[in-house]
This record gives structure tokens, sequence and C-alpha cells, in this order.
């Protein structure tokens, strides 16, 4: 039963406690009402997606800031706390378990580490603890997914949704893909091949290629020669390598690449001189600013500290991670209207914060810079925007917006966490 001021102070009275007793107990109670709401992060600050990690994390804190200065969530202040993954999911999932258990966190926004999310699904319900993972594997609020465990950005369901048709009909219908050989790559891989199938699109055999791996050129040897298009996935350095020595191998030549905006992420495509040149790529979040020139989108950038072309940090050569950082920020604000609306306490609460969350729709405001969006019941994914882009002259060019509600139609719920008791 949640006990409140008046119940709290009734039993005390109840209990014969003196007039000094009662006034420390008010001012206890009062204390325990102000206490912070801890919101951890589980954060790639280092290893392969640390050049993601600093914008998640930049993003996250800023918005706690926000917040705080803004009299906090139901009048408590928040405390931000962030630990390392390390992009590493073994180091993942202990450091979610640390910011549960020795920081105290009441909720945790998670890494942009597919594989890190996976192994922090089951330690959310095992620690009831409400978690919002940043990767982009499907089956996270998928198949592995528990009722704790909410999206907030895009994932590999949403993004097949959105583009592979276009894709399939506009740059034709033999495809090959080659992907880093762990779970966000092959996630990539199972949900296109699903919708190309349906489409009568020839697919063939995945490439799939080790996380360790720098000379691709042995495996991109295995492409086959008739493939229309080609769908690389990777992250980082190895995103560079593939672009480049599919450029060198004269790949781009015989065929059209497509991919996600995570194949970009904190990557400029002047650095990459002309490698990239030509490639479409599917946005979450335009990273040139003049293609969503919002009042909402223009102050995020601002406090980013960004230029509105290439989204470079003013003062230093970091390339903006423009299609994930939007969601770490969104994040904070999900959690406060979710605390509020549920009339959240504290973590015996967590099934009012998770009722409130579970269908939650907001606008386009600063809170939710990257646009309307609503979490789906059944499934915990945010239906979302995305954008059709592609690179030319070393920029990203959105070609057009794919909106939520057509995406919508093309990903039915394949769960139901609804009807799991907590």
């Amino acid at each position: 039963m949640k006990k409140t001021r008046r119940s709290f102070l009734q039993a005390a009275l109840a209990g014969g406690a003196a007039g000094a007793n009662l006034t420390i107990m008010r001012d206890l109670f009062a204390q325990a009402a102000r206490q912070p709401i801890v919101i951890g992060h589980q954060c790639d600050l280092t290893g392969g997606l640390s050049s993601w990690g600093y914008w998640m994390d930049k993003a996250a804190k800023a918005a706690c800031d926000h917040v705080n200065q803004a009299g906090g969530i139901g009048g408590r202040p928040v405390q931000y706390v962030v630990e390392d993954t390390e992009s590493s999911p073994p180091t993942g999932a202990r450091k979610f378990r640390s910011l549960v258990e020795r920081s105290r966190a009441d909720f945790v926004i998670g890494a942009t580490h597919s594989g890190v999310n996976l192994a922090s699904v089951p330690l959310a319900k095992e620690l009831k603890t409400v978690y919002i993972p940043n990767g982009m594997a499907e089956e996270k609020t998928g198949p592995k997914g528990n009722r704790y465990v909410f999206q907030v950005g895009s994932d590999t369901y949403l993004q097949a949704a959105a583009g592979a048709e276009w894709a399939n009909r506009t740059l034709g219908n033999e495809w090959s893909f080659f992907f880093a050989d762990f779970a966000w790559g092959w996630s990539h891989y199972n949900e296109h091949a699903a919708v190309l199938k349906t489409l009568g699109a020839k697919v063939n055999d995945p490439i799939a290629f080790p996380l360790d791996a720098k000379d691709l050129l042995p495996y991109l040897a295995r492409v086959s020669k008739t493939s229309k298009q080609l769908y690389p996935i990777a992250f980082g350095a190895q995103a560079v390598a593939i672009y480049t020595q599919v450029k060198s191998m004269g790949l781009d030549k015989d065929m059209r690449i497509y991919s996600v905006m995570c194949t970009h992420e904190a990557i400029s495509p002047k650095d990459l001189g002309s490698a990239s040149e030509g490639v479409y790529l599917l946005e979450y979040f335009p990273r040139m600013l003049k293609y969503k020139d919002t009042p909402h989108a223009r102050r995020l950038s601002e406090l980013m500290n960004v230029d509105p072309v290439e989204g470079r940090e003013k003062g230093s050569n970091r390339v903006i991670a423009g299609s994930h950082h939007w969601a770490a920020w969104e994040s904070v604000f999900f959690i406060k209207k979710a605390v509020e609306k549920g009339g959240w306490r504290s973590r015996a609460d967590n099934p009012a914060f998770i009722a409130a969350l579970e269908g939650m729709s907001v606008e386009e405001s600063f809170e939710h810079p990257q646009g309307a969006k609503r979490i789906r019941r059944e499934d915990h994914k945010a239906i979302i925007d995305s954008y059709m882009s592609r690179v030319e002259n070393g920029e990203i060019h959105v070609k057009q917006r794919v909106a939520a509600a057509e995406v919508e139609t093309r990903m039915p719920p394949r769960v139901d966490f609804t009807k799991e008791t907590l």
C-alpha cells in the first residue's frame, strides 16, 4: 500500500509519538520526498562505440541539467550517474547491475551497443528496473524483451519497414548483405530479408565478417557480382573500412549502396573523401539542420554546440551521432512524464510508472525535438519518423520523409508485454 504523508502521520500519532518526535518524523518524511531521483546511464564511453557514447552522455546530461533547472521531477532533483560499458556486452551487463545495486539508479538509459542491450534486458526484469536501451537490434523489445524494457529511438524492425520497399523498388531487387558479425548486424539482415522476400527480391547469402577484421577485401570478394545493391552494416573504423575498400574494389560502379545512418554516425562523409559519395542512408533525425529547422531542433543543436551542416562540435573535430543522441535526450523526458503521470515516488511504484509509459504519446516539443511519437503498449516500441537521405558533395541530404504513420502499418506488434504481470 502506498504510504502518504497523512497516513504516515496518523500512524505515528496512533503509536503515541510525542509532539517532538512527530516533528522529527514529519521532517524525515519531507526529506525522503526530496530525495533525488537517480537516472543511470549505461553508456559506451570507451571501446568501439565511444564516438557515439560521447554524444549520448552529453545529451542525457544536458537533459538532466535542464530538468533540474526547471524544478526537477515532481519537485525532486535528478541525480545523473553514468557507467562505461567499454562497448563490451559482459562489461555492459556488469555496469547495469552496478548502476542499480550500487548507485541505486531508479531508471537506466541504455547503451547503443546492441550486444550490451541484449545482455542487460534480462537483468532489467530480474532487478525490476525500467531500462530504455538505445541499440538498434529489434529483439530487445521483441522476442527477447520484457515489460521493463522500452525503446525510444529506432530499431531494425522499424528501419526495414521504413526503407526496404523503397530501396528495392528504386535501387534494385537483388541484395547482398555485408555486416559485422554480432547481434546488430544479424538483426539488420533478418529484418530486411523478411521484408524483401515478401516483395519477391533476391537475397543472397549474408556475409558476416569478424568484429576485429581490418582487411575486408577477402570478405568483399564474396559479394555476388550480380547484386543490384549492397547493404553494409558496421560502425566506426569498420564502417570507414567498408566504404573505402568498396570504393577501391570498384563495387560502387556495379551496384547501388544503401544502408542506415549508423554507418555514418559520428563520421563526416567529407572525411572519407569520395568513398561514400552517392550512398543512400536512412536517417532518424536529419544531421543537416535545414531539413528539420524547427525551433526545438535548433535549440538542441545549440545545446550540443554543433554546426548546422556537418554537425561538428564547435571547438573540436567531433561529428555528432545525430540520429541517436536525441533518443538519450528524450528518454529523460519520457521518464519525467511517466513519473508524474503515474504518481511514482519509489521503486514500489514501478508498475504504475510502466503503465503510464505504455501507450504514451507526445507531440513535437523542446523535450521531444525529433517529432511526435507514440510508445506502443504491446511491444514498447516508439513509432517515429525516418528520413531517406543521400550523400552528395560530402553532405547528407534528405530526399524524403518517411512518416511514422506510414511505417506503423508495415510493422504490427509481434509481442504483447502488457500480459506480463509485474
